[in-house]
């Protein structure tokens, strides 16, 4: 059993970056020196603490958003390690929902790279305080500076350096607050070395050190006029200077070092105490209330239940939810309430509590406020629903998730196997909000469909492994979006006599005219139901009107060219003609319908694909050819940046014609090159 910490003491962050930037490596050092781990588990043996699901060992890369917790200096640091790969971006989504602050991992080499920019886009969101860690410094090709320019150019952040490498970079680190020299000994780096630093090497420190002055002096005017009389400042009120503005997100510290040599790792641990927020610092999060009104849930542990589950985990076959407590206390064998759309309120109990750390957990006989938990117990919480007091209803800012880009047909090699294959897709979507299973109107098909080819992959394997089901599958299809190529309109007439079962005839009419027009890209579906109405003078009634809305809405339930789903067009009802009693809102809504679907046949369906924002890495060599391949790929290419003997390409190509691209690329490129891609837009590339 394990008791509520004090919240002061408690630090809630995340490790996130771009895949292969050595978040999990970093992760686990910092559990090897807290004492939590008795050696450290490499992810290229596939041995990572952290990494504990046999597919993210086999693959060597992280999946899951693994959660943790720690000892440092007398605090406590719950820690959840996320992917990198962009297939798996709702595990970073919903981690940095959650947490209080985040560390984001750089390489070295490369500085940030596009998945940095997706995982800065999701931090920012949330407005978490942020610390950078440049790693991968005892590489060729390693530049801290070049980094940190990166920082400032690609996420128009200001980075501040706190720790910075010698330039001939041999493992030693200065400490610009401190003007200490930080040496890694030992056989895992756990021997730490701390001397002053001498005058020859603080010369050439000495602008890194004024860029952090005058940082920190911006939150302090006392220390400003120290900085600018070049008074020497007492360091505790430069961390306390630099902490405030780390806070506030005017400036991010960073660091430098080697996770896998086991170099610049404790400094970080030190700072994340010292610069990033316990959980009663953060601002109160906003939560609704049934009633319409809103209300700032403070982080304490007096007052009702105020809690968000932020991930579904299949754990031995069982069903476990993890939360973020924000408020209260929550006890096992409590009743939560979960409210949900259109007033709707489920109500159940929270059998266990747990600590996690990666695939072990510890009971807990009660969680309170700034607690990151797993409850067992729970049969309808999903990820993104409120855990409330059930006679103190709301509910906190839901979690986002992206529509799946990628489809797969999938059927079970046996059909003894059905009944088991929907029963495990069942409990993937449930844990994964980003995959979905759909019916193939057409072909009657199974299509599972996800954010990835990789992401497939994945699921696949779970499915044969942990639920020994044998499955069949399809080549990938990519899911597409449909928007019209021009303005029209349309007219339908609805008349219809029906014979009923008593012999009586039943009698609709109603007519509708109505406009299309398409929308810029990303502009989504507008709807304007304000008709004219014939005859003259008759008045629409609450029925009518709502009749109307809901046959515009039928009517764009697919597109003309594929039935696929519509986006980025605008409809108008500009006419509606009643008969008196024989326009019923049923009829109304049939002419409505119809009116719509002519239209959108007369403006001719255009098919949107999805576009990635691609960038492709390869050695200066064979850009010529990487670059006459993609244009054939008919990519769009926006521009390119040197990075030493390799080459960057930016640009934006259509996903269906990427499918495969690993292995073309690495034949071009002698398997040197590298790509990597995000979702940016349905257009009709």
């Amino acid at each position: 059993m394990s008791n509520a910490p004090d919240l002061a003491r408690v630090r809630n962050i995340g490790i996130a970056a771009h895949v292969d930037a050595g978040k999990t490596t970093l992760t686990e050092r910092i559990l090897y020196y807290a004492g939590v781990s008795h050696k450290i588990g490499e992810v290229h043996e596939g041995a990572a603490h952290m990494d504990y699901m046999a597919e993210e060992q086999a693959h060597g890369i992280t999946i899951t958003a693994a959660v943790t917790r720690l000892p440092w200096r007398e605090h406590l640091i719950q820690l959840i390690d996320t992917p990198g790969h962009v297939d798996f971006t709702i595990e970073v989504e919903r981690s940095m929902r959650v947490l209080d602050g985040c560390i984001i991992v750089l390489d070295g080499v490369r500085g940030v790279e596009p998945q940095t920019e997706t995982v800065w886009r999701q931090r920012t969101r949330f407005r978490l305080p942020a610390l950078f860690f440049v790693n991968k410094l005892d590489r060729p090709g390693a530049d801290f500076s070049r980094a940190l320019a990166t920082v400032h150019e690609r996420l128009g952040a200001e980075p501040v350096a706190v720790t910075v490498p010698l330039p001939d970079y041999d493992g030693t680190i200065i400490h610009l607050i401190d003007k200490t020299r930080w040496r890694f000994a030992g056989e895992r780096g756990e021997q730490v070395d701390i001397s002053p630093c001498d005058e020859a090497v603080w010369e050439q420190m000495r602008p890194w050190r004024e860029s952090l002055l005058l940082a920190a002096a911006e939150m302090d005017d006392a220390l400003a006029e120290q900085v600018l009389a070049e008074e020497e400042p007492d360091p505790d009120a430069v961390w306390a200077a630099l902490r405030q503005a780390a806070l506030a997100g005017k400036v991010f510290p960073c660091f430098a070092g080697s996770a896998l040599r086991n170099q610049g790792v404790q400094p970080v641990m030190d700072s994340v105490l010292r610069l990033l927020p316990a959980p009663t610092e953060r601002p109160p999060s906003l939560a609704h209330r049934p009633d319409g009104n809103e209300e700032w849930v403070a982080m304490e542990a007096d007052g009702p239940l105020a809690a968000l589950a932020f991930k579904v985990q299949m754990w031995e076959g069982r069903r476990h939810v993890f939360a973020r407590i924000y408020r209260g206390m929550l006890k096992p064998g409590d009743d939560v309430a979960i409210p949900g759309p259109e007033g709707t309120v489920r109500h159940e109990r929270a059998a266990r509590l747990f600590e996690v750390d990666a695939n072990h957990k510890i009971r807990l006989d009660q969680a309170a406020a700034g607690q990151i938990v797993l409850i067992a117990g729970l049969r309808w919480a999903t990820t993104g629903d409120t855990l409330c007091a059930p006679g103190d209803l709301l509910w906190l800012e839901r979690i986002e998730t992206r529509e799946p880009v990628l489809g797969l047909a999938i059927e079970p090699q046996s059909s003894a196997d059905e009944g088991k294959l929907l029963e495990a897709l069942d409990k993937l979507q449930q844990e994964d909000p980003t995959l979905r299973v759909e019916e193939d109107q057409e072909t009657g098909q199974r299509v599972l469909r996800g954010m990835g080819e990789l992401h497939l992959q994945i699921a696949g394997e779970r499915l044969q492994r942990e639920f020994h089901v044998n499955i069949r599958v399809g080549n990938p299809d990519v899911v597409t979006r449909e928007t019209i190529e021009q303005a029209a309109e349309a007219d339908h007439l609805f008349h219809r006599v029906i014979e009923q079962p008593d012999g009586k005839k039943l009698e609709m009419k109603a007519g509708a005219r109505v406009a299309v027009a398409p929308l810029p890209r990303g502009a989504g579906l507008t709807v304007t139901t304000e008709p004219v109405v014939r005859p003259e003078g008759v008045q629409l009634n609450p029925l009518q009107k709502e009749a109307i809305s809901s046959g515009a809405e039928d009517g764009l339930a697919n597109g003309p060219a594929t039935g696929a789903p519509l986006q980025d067009l605008a409809v108008r009802v500009l006419e509606v003609e009643l008969a008196g009693a024989l326009s019923s809102p049923q009829a109304l809504r049939i002419a409505v319908a119809e009116a719509v679907r002519k239209a959108l046949i007369r403006a001719g369906g255009r098919v949107l694909r999805p576009v990635m924002t691609t960038e492709v890495v390869v050695p200066e060599s064979d850009v010529g050819m990487v670059m006459g391949d993609l244009q054939a790929r008919r990519a769009v290419i926006r521009d390119t940046t040197s990075l030493g003997d390799m080459t960057i390409i930016h640009c934006d190509c259509a996903l269906d014609r990427l499918l495969g691209y690993i292995t073309d690329l690495r034949g071009m490129t002698h398997g040197r090159g590298q790509f990597t891609m995000t979702f940016d837009r349905f257009d009709g590339a």
